[in-house]
């Protein structure tokens, strides 16, 4: 049956604080049917977003039944993750409507007792994309010493600030050029889109670096040339670095790719997001002791930024860094996408003289 998602985002729908409902409009939106938030009821995706056409924003679930959904999804992850309370009885009333329910929250549904029941009394789907599988609690063993297909790793200045639209349009790229890309989601919003992935900041911190490394290692096993990894959090961000850390010692990447808001200056601690030069020699210094892993190109979030600001913040962080920028939304992610197969053919005819990457 094919799915038709409305999605939840209860004053919250924006460019900045509904991130899973953004990005399943923009990857996704042949699936959505409406978005549900009081406040901006009546207008459309396209008004609120700049993106996603005539999907129309409904003031309540009930409202949104006219447009004949089959799912509801979870819009938007609060801080902590968990099911605002609030927003328990829209749920609800989305189960009592015999409509499937599909959350990238903290919360696990499908192990919640009144929900589970309900759900199982309507004959309706609780489908939980942060809960991991148990073969994932495993400890990294090193493997990436032995692969032979290339990673690369998005990372961030911030939170929040575009790692996986990075990641997948990099990809894209990649496949567009007849390479053999896989993408590698490790959060709620690119497990949707992609159909599968690992929830790294769903598992105890001991296991993500080995999760993410299983991961990568079961693309590989597919012949892939490249694997690009999708980023979480930011090694400078003090309240999600752990996950950062997690996912570079998994993923080990062969190069890594900075994304940065330039009208972003100071994160939600306070600490300065303006020395980009700092943020891309601290990723390669931590990664220095077991391999020579370098950040070969920004990609540029222009979220409410107008073009002149992007082209000077384009051309300003090029000549500070030495390295190519680009919106990754535009066919400028061609830039990024030549850095990669440049440094990558580099790597691979000094290390692995017989294992060369098709140029």
């Amino acid at each position: 049956m094919q799915r038709r998602m409305v999605i939840l985002a209860e004053g919250r729908f924006s460019p900045l604080e509904s991130k899973t409902a953004n990005q399943t409009i923009r990857y996704l939106s042949h699936e959505v049917v409406g978005v549900i938030d009081s406040e901006q009821a009546g207008r459309t995706a396209q008004q609120v977003l700049g993106f996603g056409g005539e999907i129309p924003v409904f003031r309540n679930l009930e409202s949104s039944l006219a447009v004949k959904p089959n799912i509801l999804l979870i819009g938007i992850a609060p801080t902590g993750g968990h099911l605002l309370e609030a927003w328990r009885s829209v749920v609800k009333e989305a189960i009592e409507s015999k409509l499937d329910v599909i959350s990238g929250l903290h919360t696990v549904f499908s192990e919640d007792g009144e929900l589970a029941a309900l759900a199982a009394r309507k004959g309706v789907k609780l489908i939980d994309l942060r809960k991991v599988p148990p073969e994932y609690n495993v400890i990294a063993k090193g493997t990436w010493k032995s692969r032979r297909a290339k990673t690369i790793l998005t990372v961030g200045t911030d939170c929040n600030v575009g790692k996986m639209t990075a990641a997948l349009e990099l990809h894209r790229e990649l496949l567009r050029r007849g390479r053999h890309s896989r993408f590698v989601a490790t959060g709620q919003t690119g497990i949707l889109i992609a159909g599968g992935g690992v929830a790294v900041d769903h598992l105890l911190s001991d296991y993500i670096a080995g999760a993410i490394e299983k991961e990568v290692n079961a693309a590989a096993v597919q012949s892939n040339e490249f694997i690009v990894v999708e980023g979480q959090g930011a090694i400078t961000h003090q309240g999600y670095s752990s996950v950062t850390m997690g996912l570079m010692h998994g993923v080990m990447p062969d190069a890594m790719i900075l994304v940065h808001h330039p009208i972003r200056s100071k994160d939600d601690y306070g600490f300065s997001l303006d020395n980009v030069n700092q943020i891309i020699e601290l990723h390669e210094r931590l990664l220095a002791p077991f391999k020579p892993s370098k950040v070969v190109g920004i990609a540029v979030n222009t979220m409410m930024m107008t073009a002149d600001q992007i082209a000077g913040a384009i051309c300003n962080l090029e000549r500070q860094t030495g390295l190519p920028a680009a919106d990754v939304l535009t066919p400028d992610v061609g830039k990024l996408a030549d850095a990669v197969e440049r440094h990558l053919v580099q790597i691979t005819d000094k290390h692995e003289p017989s294992q060369n990457i098709p140029r």
